[in-house]
């Protein structure tokens, strides 16, 4: 491996950590004219209700991704997804997120040495093959749905918070080269700043930015009238369903949002409310 792409760390894993490129002026092995492609094709999409999807498909006329997500994480508060889309494969993006978000982030330690990193820097590239993550990690989400590795983005979202841009290949892809791995080193400021422009533009209308989108429609029913005060009776008579069932809707909701109890649904309300202004 080049001294230029980056440090593998020993131990219980083997993360590589991989300072970004300050600028596109050095030379690369791989199709610059394809990244470049690519990125306009991602500033296009910039806005665009369908931008998890659209810009996907972008970067790959640049390189072979199956998945890609962008989500941010916090010290104090469950992370938020902005966007997430497939390419060539069934989308099990959001059904990753949701089981991500639920429990497996608490106990998450792949962005760790980021956090160390990002002190002095203000991104980085890490790379993690499936084994690397902890065996509850890889088996919910990794061997679930056959993909092998990841590369992200990460960079300082504010003093407590991470902005993480996520691509992974499946195991019916090859896995990253040193080559592609340099490439993204190179195109990956641009790329977070066309993507971090997308997240300034949609503000309230981020796709998940707050978790309720993500619920079914009783599970959705259920936590709006409890954020207006109402009673399980009170939901259960209005909805036409039984006070068993409104607890039930109400148990699998706040299993999805990973909390527990009512007043952690109105923080969270909140939290996505201070962070949208």
């Amino acid at each position: 491996m080049s001294p230029a792409m980056g440090t593998r760390f020993a131990g219980p894993s083997l993360m590589q950590l991989i300072s970004l490129q300050k600028s596109v002026a050095s030379s690369c092995r791989t199709d610059e004219s394809g990244a470049q492609e690519a990125l306009v094709g991602v500033i296009g999409s910039i806005g665009d209700a369908t931008f998890g999807k659209e810009a996907l498909a972008q970067l790959n006329r640049w390189m072979p991704l199956c998945w890609w997500s962008v989500y941010r994480l916090f010290d104090d508060q469950p992370p938020t997804l902005h966007a997430s889309g497939s390419f060539g494969v069934s989308d099990g993006t959001r059904e990753s997120w949701r089981v991500y978000r639920a429990s497996l982030y608490r106990r998450d330690e792949t962005f760790c040495l980021a956090k160390e990193h990002l002190r002095e820097a203000d991104a980085a590239l890490l790379h993690w093959h499936a084994t690397e993550f902890s065996a509850r990690h890889r088996e919910a989400i990794y061997s679930r749905h056959g993909l092998r590795e990841r590369l992200s983005i990460v960079s300082a979202h504010d003093e407590s918070g991470l902005t993480s841009i996520n691509f992974y290949r499946n195991e019916g892809q090859q896995a990253f080269s040193d080559d592609e791995i340099d490439a993204i080193r190179k195109f990956g400021r641009p790329l977070l700043a066309s993507v971090n422009r997308h997240l300034s533009l949609c503000g309230k209308a981020s796709t998940d930015h707050f978790q309720l989108n993500a619920l079914t429609r009783r599970e959705r029913e259920v936590c709006e009238r409890m954020l207006k005060g109402w009673t399980h009776e009170g939901i259960a008579a209005d909805l036409q369903l039984s006070a068993a069932t409104v607890k039930t809707y109400r148990d699998r909701a706040f299993e999805r949002l990973g909390i527990h109890h009512r007043n952690e649904l109105f923080a969270l309300v909140a939290g996505h409310l201070h962070s949208a202004i």
